[in-house]
């Protein structure tokens, strides 16, 4: 779990961030369009309210050092349901490797999405409405054949 960050302001609630979430297992990525400024409060609705109700409580979780993660709500969320927190060391981010190799396809995908247009008539460039992406690249993701799943 990790976030992209400064990005162009997108959507009807001018987001400009993503929280980006890789279930382990099978590698499926779920991408949050949210705001820079969120708290863990924040925080934990948003992956309570679009996660949590899909898939189920995480057994383990593996992030970074951000505050949002870091705060005592996490830490009692996480002894009230019983989820494992691990978090990657500083100038280490390959122990979060997942997220931060889906970070970069995200980018690229978007990139491809907006210079060639795809269909997309709303997307000028890579600075309109990339939230409104998300969905399109998440199928597009989970529908493309991958060495490590087949």
């Amino acid at each position: 779990m990790d976030w992209v960050t400064g990005l162009p302001p997108g959507g009807d609630r001018s987001y400009n961030a993503c929280l980006v979430i890789v279930d382990r297992f099978s590698k499926t990525p779920i991408f949050l369009p949210s705001h820079n400024n969120n708290k863990a409060m924040d925080t934990a609705l948003l992956i309570w309210n679009r996660v949590v109700s899909w898939t189920g409580i995480f057994a383990n979780i593996i992030s970074d050092r951000d505050a949002r993660f870091t705060s005592a709500l996490w830490t009692n969320l996480h002894q009230l349901f019983g989820t494992k927190f691990s978090f990657s060391t500083a100038y280490h981010p390959q122990t979060d490797g997942l997220a931060e190799i889906m970070i970069q396809t995200l980018e690229y995908m978007v990139r491809q999405f907006c210079a060639y247009g795809l269909g997309f008539k709303y997307c000028d460039g890579f600075t309109h409405d990339w939230c409104t992406l998300l969905p399109a690249l998440e199928l597009a993701y989970k529908k493309s054949i991958h060495a490590s799943t087949n």
